[in-house]
């Protein structure tokens, strides 16, 4: 395996991802050119420098990266802004800490097999405290009450209706073989852009239904505004000019938000995506 990164390195990692995204023109999300759903950058850019050092703090486990970062976040903004984002980034961090670079898939299949109770525990009252929309109830293993089971089985338990447990289950296979290939032919195409961020972004969003979406709205409208992405995201990946696309994609950024629909699950994805990169370059 490569060499571990220093907490430092993985926190600024982790805050330049948010950054990332909040920079990137999101449809349907929050970003520096809309806000939306009673939400404003400043509350995730907040959110972002809170959570940073307790998702790569030394000593911890994921569980408690998770719950601490919650907490930090609950202590600058009122709502939730990241509860996805820090399920995702927990077991990431825990992996570069132990093997970045090309050592980081590997390392994060050994932290997601050493899940314990104790995790699935504080990751419970974590998203307890974070009071996320669209959470419904589940009839096991709901997180209303205390687990018995692993924190990765938790997830497998929950994952035919939240992506983000589907990629605990699955070795987060759209971060590692989705996410990151976007990311990196964007990057070949554009440069170091915020462009290339969109492209990650509308890649979840054209080709997985978006999860939070689905759970509050229903399959119906997760399938329709996954086909209403495909068009714009075909045009981006089509064009070596991506600001000619702005266009297209504010109005379907304003047409979300008119209906309520945020897809946030895929704005998780793409975080997770831009954070795994940085901590794989080191």
């Amino acid at each position: 395996m490569s060499a571990p990164l220093t907490s430092d390195a993985v926190a600024t990692a982790f805050h330049n991802a948010c950054m990332a995204e909040l920079d990137a023109l999101k449809p349907g999300n929050v970003h520096r050119h809309a806000d939306g759903h009673g939400m404003e950058v400043a509350d995730f850019e907040r959110s972002a420098a809170a959570a940073a050092p307790a998702i790569a703090a030394a000593g911890l486990s994921v569980g408690q990266r998770i719950e601490a970062a919650v907490e930090a976040t609950r202590a600058v903004v009122s709502h939730n802004t990241n509860l996805g984002i820090i399920l995702l980034a927990a077991p990431l961090a825990q992996a570069a800490l132990v093997s970045a670079g090309a050592g980081l898939r590997q390392a994060l299949t050994l932290v997601l097999t050493s899940l314990t109770v104790e995790d699935a525990k504080a990751a419970y009252r974590a998203i307890r405290m974070a009071e996320p929309g669209g959470l419904g109830t589940a009839r096991e293993h709901d997180v209303t009450s205390d687990p018995d089971i692993t924190l990765l089985d938790a997830m497998r338990a929950a994952q035919s209706h939240d992506r983000i447990a589907w990629n605990y289950a699955h070795d987060f296979v759209d971060i590692f073989d989705l996410g990151l290939k976007w990311r990196a032919g964007g990057t070949e195409r554009w440069g170091d852009v915020p462009w290339v961020t969109t492209y990650v972004y509308l890649g979840f969003l054209a080709h997985i239904p978006d999860t939070l979406i689905e759970r509050k709205f229903g399959t119906h409208t997760a399938s329709d505004v996954l086909e209403e992405a495909r068009p714009i995201e075909a045009g981006l990946s089509q064009t070596h000019m991506p600001q000619e696309m702005a266009a297209p994609l504010a109005a379907f950024d304003a047409s979300l938000k008119e209906r309520g629909l945020n897809p946030g699950t895929s704005a998780d994805l793409t975080v997770a995506t831009v954070f795994a990169g940085a901590l794989i370059g080191g």
